[in-house]
């Protein structure tokens, strides 16, 4: 199903570009609202939230205008990260959730991320309905004058997700005694990261808070994990927190400052949920989780299954198998217990209580070999080039090199102006060899 706008995680592109403007997003605010206006829910509510970029100031009030000329009451949140504003969409009985944001991309880009009023993020289906709605002529969707929405600015969104959050476990449960780094990649988790560490009694030192608009992810963050292994190995921590732009990711590191990637995590938890019987069905990876993952899942007897790349289709693979586990290497991880879609600080708290009792965070997450992995990742002009026969042939002969003794995957970036190349063998000749064949061709 090929869709006009969104890709594989809402829409997403450079700012002030054919798609990411003032104008585009009056009409993505108008057709959205117009859509879920026609759901017949008594009261015609969405909300808002962004991350940190400086491009938020444009794009917000655009957006806000279009939903409120559909007819829809706004309350605005301010900077939250995006299951922040998940799980509020469904406690507030939100016909929908949106937010502005371009994830673990630079400042320059930016884009919308939609959920619905059972905080999920949108099917394909929906958002080709959603695509229709856009190209048609605007004045069909406008409210008449006394229908039109008002517009309100909500102050306790932080409070209110961290009290939810904190729902999931215990009274009893406190971090205190635990030295804790906090990377916020100066996004929307920069307050309630440290917040949330803070009220459990944790020691924080809390970098990649300082927000100015243009260094969201700008060598922070979970795409550049050697911050968080810097300063945990500065400050002696017992644990790293690296979040990604909207704090929907996370990469973690050890006591000894070995990065944590999401495979190793989630291979940490599925164990503990197994051994508590509280993993239900199995675990669902996608094409880019490890092999040694898949490996280690068939030695414990856990059944593992793979996803396409996006956490919405990880969601809908868990849903379809009745699984309450999944996630990606990116550290996009979806705990379905408590969650509709990833949550890096979720997911610390459920890692944490797994330490509360003094277990080293080097034990826990120390659970299966990876299997060398090589990813490049290319930019490109058009991404359609993938097509391309002689690309075509380069993949054919890498994958026939490699078979037996390892994998190769080719495919095009739902996020980003990218070609992203993966390939996996303990053969790293053979590796490499593979890998450059493809590479050779696109660049």
């Amino acid at each position: 199903m090929t869709k006009k706008y969104f890709g594989t995680d809402g829409i997403r592109g450079a700012i002030n570009s054919k798609n990411i403007n003032g104008d585009m997003f009056f009409k993505f605010g108008l057709a959205s609202g117009t859509y879920f206006k026609s759901q017949k829910k008594k009261k015609q509510v969405a909300i808002i939230a962004k991350d940190t970029r400086l491009s938020g100031y444009t794009l917000e009030p655009a957006l806000v205008s279009g939903l409120a000329s559909a007819g829809m009451h706004v309350f605005t949140l301010g900077p939250l990260p995006t299951n922040g504003l998940a799980m509020l969409t469904k406690t507030m009985r939100a016909n929908m959730g949106i937010m502005i944001t371009a994830s673990h991309n630079p400042h320059n880009d930016n884009g919308l991320k939609l959920f619905g009023p059972d905080g999920m993020k949108l099917s394909d289906k929906i958002e080709k309905k959603i695509e229709s709605l856009i190209d048609k002529k605007i004045i069909k969707n406008l409210s008449k004058p006394e229908k039109l929405g008002r517009v309100k600015r909500l102050e306790t969104g932080t409070k209110d997700y961290i009290k939810i959050l904190k729902k999931n476990f215990t009274k009893e449960f406190n971090l205190r005694g635990l030295r804790i780094v906090i990377d916020c990649a100066n996004g929307a988790g920069y307050k309630a990261g440290p917040q949330l560490l803070k009220s459990l009694g944790a020691k924080v030192i809390a970098i990649g808070v300082n927000p100015n608009g243009l260094n969201i992810n700008k060598n922070c963050g979970s795409t550049f994990p050697k911050k968080i292994r810097l300063a945990v190995k500065k400050y002696k921590a017992h644990i790293g927190i690296s979040l990604d732009g909207d704090a929907d990711r996370i990469i973690m590191c050890d006591e000894k400052s070995n990065i944590i990637d999401g495979d190793q995590i989630i291979a940490a938890l599925a164990t503990r949920w197994k051994n508590k019987k509280m993993l239900k069905g199995g675990v669902v990876g996608t094409l880019m989780s490890n092999y040694g993952l898949e490996k280690y899942f068939k030695k414990k007897g856990i059944k593992f299954i793979r996803a396409n790349v996006g956490d919405r289709y990880v969601k809908e693979k868990m849903q379809k198998n009745k699984f309450n586990l999944g996630g990606e290497q990116s550290g996009h991880i979806i705990l379905g217990k408590f969650a509709t879609t990833g949550d890096g600080l979720l997911v610390a708290l459920e890692s944490l209580f797994a330490l509360r009792k003094g277990k080293k965070a080097s034990e826990f997450f120390d659970k299966f070999k990876k299997t060398p992995q090589l990813l490049e990742n290319i930019q490109v002009k058009d991404k359609n080039i993938i097509n391309k026969s002689e690309i075509k042939n380069s993949i054919k002969l890498a994958t026939k090199l490699i078979k037996g003794q390892g994998r190769i995957l080719v495919r095009k970036s739902g996020t980003e102006s990218k070609i992203r190349i993966m390939g996996e063998s303990e053969n790293r000749n053979l590796l490499l060899k593979c890998v450059n064949i493809v590479l050779k061709k696109i660049k």
